[in-house]
This record gives C-alpha cells, sequence and structure tokens, in this order.
C-alpha cells in the first residue's frame, strides 16, 4: 500500500463515526475527492498533517460517551458522593437553536443511569447545582445566549451552573463567563459559573504565538487574499511568530502546521470567491469576528462547526450544477440547523 492510500484510509478511519446516522461513512476515496482539490504537490503532506491533526481533534462518539461517563463521579465536580449530588443536580435542557444539547444529555443520562440508577429527567431538588451540558464552546455564543434567558428569567436568587463541555476555546470561555456575570448582577442574582473541560484551546490573541488554532506565521503572495486583507480595517491580521510552545500537540510540527495554515487559507479564499456577496462572518479560515476566521480544527462524531476552515465543510455535492455549493466538495458536510437547504432560498 502506497503512503497515500495508507494515509486515506487513516483519516477515514479516525472519521469513521462522523453523522453516521444520516450519512455514509467517510471512505478513502471520499477523502481522496476531498484533497484532491489542492495543488498536486501539496495533497501528500496535506494528507500526512491532517492525519496527525484529526487524530488529536476529532472526538469519536465512543471517545464522547467514555468522557461524560467518567464526569459523573468526578469528585473534583461532585464531591464525596457523586450520586447524591447528581441527584438533586438540575441538568438543564435549554438550548435555543440546535441539538447538540439534547443529544449529549442523552449520552450523558445513559451513563447517569447505569452508574446512579438516575434519570436524567427525574433529577433535581431544591438547592442542588445546575449543570449545562454540551459539546464544545467556540465562541462561547450559544452557551452564553442559551444561560443567559435562563439567568434573567428562570433562575432561583441563589445558583451554582456547571457548564460541562469536552473542550473550550480560551477566549470564547472567557467572553462567556464575563458576560453571564453580568447578566446575573443586572438580574439581581447570586450565581456562581464553573466551567469543566476535557481541554482548553488556546485562542487568545495576546497568546497568538502558542495558539493551538489555524493562526498563520505568514501569509502566502495571493491577489485575491491580498484583497481581502485589505477590506479587514477594525480587526488587522497580526501574524504568529514560529515556534511556540503548544500545551496540546495538534501539530506534528511547525512545517506541517504551516503547510494546512497555508492551503486551508488559500482554499477559504477560493470558496469565498464562489459566492457573490459573501458576509463577513464567512472567513476563509472559519466563521468569526474578525482576521482571517476562527481557526478551529475540532470536529465531532455529531458536526463540524463553522467555526472550522470553510475547506473542511462548506459545500454540497447534491447542490444544483449552477448553484456556489457544487463548486467545493467537503470532507465533513455540515449539518445546519436546519437539516435540509433550499439552495434557491440562499441569496450568494
Amino acid at each position: 500500500m502506497s503512503e497515500r492510500d495508507s494515509l486515506l484510509e487513516s483519516i477515514a478511519n479516525t472519521t469513521a463515526d462522523y453523522r453516521d446516522s444520516d450519512l455514509p461513512a467517510p471512505s478513502p476515496a471520499h477523502v481522496d475527492r476531498w484533497v484532491c482539490q489542492f495543488d498536486t504537490t501539496a495533497q501528500l503532506p496535506m494528507l500526512r498533517e491532517m492525519d496527525h491533526v484529526l487524530k488529536n481533534t476529532y472526538f469519536s462518539k465512543e471517545w464522547v460517551k467514555g468522557f461524560f461517563a467518567h464526569q459523573i463521579k468526578h469528585e473534583k465536580l461532585t464531591g464525596p458522593a457523586p450520586c447524591s449530588f447528581w441527584q438533586a443536580a438540575h441538568i438543564l435542557d435549554i438550548q435555543q437553536n440546535g441539538h447538540s444539547q439534547s443529544e449529549i444529555r442523552q449520552l450523558f443520562g445513559s451513563a447517569l443511569l447505569d452508574q446512579c440508577g438516575l434519570n436524567v429527567d427525574t433529577c433535581g431538588a431544591a438547592g442542588g447545582d445546575y449543570l449545562y451540558i454540551d459539546d464544545v464552546v467556540f465562541t462561547g455564543g450559544r452557551v452564553k445566549n442559551d444561560l443567559s434567558a435562563w439567568i434573567r428569567n428562570s433562575a432561583p436568587a441563589e445558583a451554582t451552573i456547571h457548564i460541562l463541555v469536552i473542550a473550550a476555546h480560551r477566549l470564547g470561555e472567557w467572553q462567556c463567563i464575563e458576560s453571564l456575570k453580568q447578566v446575573a448582577t443586572q438580574a439581581g442574582k447570586k450565581i456562581k459559573l464553573n466551567l469543566w473541560a476535557a481541554a482548553r484551546i488556546e485562542n487568545r490573541k495576546k497568546y497568538r504565538n502558542t495558539s493551538e488554532v489555524l493562526w498563520p506565521a505568514a501569509l502566502p503572495t495571493d491577489g485575491a487574499l491580498a484583497a481581502y486583507m485589505a477590506q479587514e480595517h477594525r480587526f488587522p491580521f497580526e501574524a504568529r511568530q514560529p515556534g511556540g510552545k503548544l500545551e496540546h500537540q495538534i501539530f506534528s510540527s511547525e512545517e506541517g502546521r504551516q503547510l494546512v495554515e497555508r492551503e486551508l487559507l488559500l482554499a477559504g479564499i477560493r470558496i469565498r470567491g464562489f459566492c457573490q456577496d459573501p458576509g463577513r462572518s464567512l472567513r476563509p479560515l472559519g466563521f468569526g469576528a474578525f482576521g482571517l476566521g476562527f481557526g478551529s480544527t475540532i470536529v465531532t462524531f455529531r458536526n463540524c462547526p463553522n467555526n472550522c476552515p470553510l475547506a473542511l465543510w462548506w459545500g454540497d455535492p447534491d447542490a444544483p450544477a449552477h448553484h456556489p455549493f457544487s463548486k467545493w466538495y467537503p470532507l465533513f458536510p455540515r449539518k445546519t440547523y436546519n437539516k435540509e437547504v433550499n439552495f434557491d432560498d440562499i441569496d450568494f
């Protein structure tokens, strides 16, 4: 087996359960179709680095189940009597958009039933803590919106809220917690907030040299990229200095990191070019409020967030030939809040 074939198979195996309830299992041919959209000389190095990255940032259903099952008897969270803690705890189901909370809550509920004999829907007693459970904190916007409304309208005068996720990006975590503190103060409520995560991913500008998201150290020479950069006045790009020591070894090397940063950036610029009037949030390295984009590489078995580079998820092979979505084949076809997309209703 050639190195290329081995890498195609490895990536397909790593991501084997991606959206397994509504998509065919990823195959080597699927991965190959995706990578063939990049420059020929970049394809094998891209496969090498993506294989490494996804082994560190793709979260399978089995891993997620194990993580949440482990939290049930996590003494720092629950204290010495975990089942008593959960019997009194209120496990919230308050997500306003999407289904991640309800799906993750079901996984958590199965483990809670196995370990403590408790029904996730009947737990909760006066004075018990509150649990907001989800998969990943990216910008923190969803958690902030959900809990802000709950704090204002439903929370008791005093409460402890535990936010429990697989991973949290540090800027989004900080912004979310600070915002929720203000909401609680304005509502006249005493709320204690704790966020628990298996990993915290560095993405703050101050710490960009040790960032663990895609944050280019240099920009390639490209006319479309230069034109895009010229439009960014509010938050001009500041390059990462290479060589910073990362807490999590997401990338195989600085060379490998710079390769995927460059190739995914250029692909994202191409994708933006397919759209007649792309919104400012449609940034080449993923939806975000500034710069080149959010740049996350975290994908779960449930979905690929739009905070990942466009080249990972943008496009639809079932789109009509005249539609921009048909011009790029995604590695991780993304499920939106509205499961079915009417292509004629989207303004490009």
